[in-house]
């Protein structure tokens, strides 16, 4: 286990105070090491802070431990400079990473810094030499592409905030603060790549931590999910936190398990040449083969135009991929991970027990069109039997809420040419279910459509009896205990369920939306059909998000 590392926000050349207090935090909690991030000297504009950096170079002022910093968004001062260039080193303890730099210490923590503002090579007056630009306050792409070298990192250091850091988060912002630190993409990229386990900032004022947040495994041999957190310091002369200690745990490697309270990412990973993202289209069909709105016209037939499916990067259900709405996510499992509806087929107030739309996917994390398409059997099984686990939990937490007038309809599309599998789940009033209707109203929907006709499942569905194109629907009533075909090997109350199977061939071409379609005529929401004609807000998805979790708490497995 590494010792206990303490970082410091910008100084701004307070380096006796800053020191003085060091020393003395160091003699209670006996440091590894000190980071110090954004400007350690300030712009030296003063007699006062002149006659700091004399103290310093003149050993005046002690420096009570191995001590690191960077660039702020001022240069050095030209006395330093002259000091690091002469003896490596400002004073003893006191070591300069440079604008880019990494090192490890002694007890084994990798660290990485990126200082300076970031400047666009095009913006850029003047190419600086080595020995100069060194110490410049400006950074670019270069820079930061080339820490990506390092391939991770256990702390970061960088004086701007990462492209996106807020995105998905509630960590609160003080009201009265009108100017927020610079996002920039790079930062972020190297945030994404080196995927540090702790990621340091400044800010003029205020303190900031961001919820931690996990980035989906890169390494076949591995299925950990390194967890970053970022922490923005206050300036170390203002009254808000501007001291860190932490004990970075470098030993423990990642775990396959999110904890709560843990985010999905909320960088874009770096890409060769940036391009913008695609808009999202409508739900079901933003994950089907082709865009049917890109045509090329030839000259004697007109001829659709292929596009190939989407990567993790792209799709809209990888929480790799930095567009995927954090907001909605209401669990995240080992394996699989819960997320609201968007454009939820019931209003808010639909079911007055529930307070909430109820319109619910479970979606695995492995990027896959069928489950049989997952290759290894072990993750095949965990991945489906915690879906059910979510579901089973769903079920219950509808029925329990509505005092068993609500069970619930899970539909799925499972196709070889598909892009990522998953389940919607919606809840439905007891008595279409008891009567019937429900299994009707797929069946007549199917016959309309000349679609091939339902088949019965015969056995407990689980992760090896998958067939490969299908449309499954599972209808579970939670008061009938009298018929049905199976129950839940995790039987926590009456109930069964009958579902139905749809076997997707060849020989005719089936709706995406067959599913949501079926459950608006049902349940007279017809003008609701399509997502697109149910928007909200996204305060208003927040708050169905956080109402659905406060009600799932005591149901979420993923919390225990």
């Amino acid at each position: 286990m590494s010792s206990k590392i303490i970082v410091v926000g910008a100084v701004n050349c307070h380096l006796r105070a800053a020191f003085t207090k060091l020393a003395k935090q160091h003699t209670k909690l006996n440091f590894a090491c000190a980071i110090i991030v954004g400007n350690l000297f300030g712009d030296c504009s003063t007699e006062k802070e002149l006659d700091e950096i004399s103290a310093l170079l003149n050993g005046n002022i002690n420096v009570p431990l191995p001590t690191y910093f960077t660039l702020g968004d001022r240069p050095l001062p030209t006395r330093i400079v002259e000091k690091i260039e002469a003896d490596d080193e400002v004073c003893p303890n006191l070591y300069f990473l440079g604008k880019r730099g990494t090192l490890k210490t002694a007890e084994g923590v990798r660290i990485a810094a990126l200082g300076g503002n970031f400047e666009d090579a095009q913006s850029s007056k003047q190419p600086q030499s080595n020995a100069v630009g060194r110490f410049q306050s400006t950074y670019g792409e270069a820079d930061a592409r080339a820490l990506f070298g390092t391939h991770s990192a256990d702390i970061l250091i960088t004086n701007q905030w990462p492209k996106g850091i807020r995105t998905g988060s509630n960590a609160p912002i003080p009201e009265d603060q009108k100017f927020l630190p610079a996002e920039i993409q790079c930062v972020a990229d190297v945030c994404a790549t080196l995927k540090p386990r702790y990621h340091f900032s400044v800010s003029d004022n205020f303190f900031f931590e961001r919820e931690p947040f996990f980035h989906m495994p890169t390494d076949d041999t591995s299925d950990g999910k390194p967890v970053t957190r970022f922490i923005s310091l206050a300036p170390f002369d203002s009254k808000q936190k501007a001291m860190y200690a932490f004990q970075p745990n470098i030993e423990i490697p990642p775990s396959s398990r999110i904890d709560a309270g843990v985010t999905a990412s909320p960088l874009s990973a770096p890409q060769a040449k940036r391009k913008g993202l695609p808009p999202q289209r409508e739900s079901f069909q933003r994950f089907s083969h082709h865009d049917d709105s890109r045509y090329r016209q030839g000259p004697h037939k007109r001829m659709r135009e292929r596009a190939p499916p989407p990567g993790p990067d792209r799709c809209f259900f990888c929480l790799s991929n930095p567009n995927v709405a954090t907001h909605l996510i209401t669990s995240i499992g080992n394996e699989s991970y819960l997320t609201t509806a968007k454009g939820p087929l019931p209003p808010a107030k639909f079911f007055p027990s529930l307070g909430f739309p109820g319109h619910m996917l479970i979606i695995p994390f492995t990027h896959t069109p069928t489950f049989g398409s997952i290759s290894d059997p072990a993750t095949r099984a965990s991945t489906f039997d915690e879906m059910q686990r979510y579901r089973f939990a769903l079920n219950q937490m509808v029925a329990t809420r509505s005092e068993g007038k609500l069970g619930a309809v899970t539909w799925e599309v499972s196709r070889a040419s598909g892009i990522h599998t998953h389940w919607q789940f919606l809840p439905v009033p007891i008595a279409l279910i008891s009567d019937g209707l429900v299994e009707a109203a797929f069946t007549v929907e199917a016959q309309n459509l000349q679609y091939p006709p339902f088949s019965r499942a015969k056995a407990e569905l689980n992760s090896e009896n998958e067939a490969t194109d299908y449309f499954r629907v599972s209808i579970w009533n939670a008061t009938d205990s009298t018929d049905g075909d199976s129950e839940s090997p995790e039987k926590k109350s009456a109930g069964t369920e009958k579902t139905l199977i749809l076997e997707l061939t060849p020989d005719f071409r089936f709706d995406l939306q067959f599913g949501r379609r079926v459950m608006a005529k049902l349940l007279e929401l017809d003008s609701r059909m399509n997502w697109k004609d149910a928007p909200q807000s996204v305060e208003e998805e927040e708050a169905d998000a956080e109402a659905f979790k406060e009600a799932f708490k005591s149901y979420d497995f993923s919390m225990e």
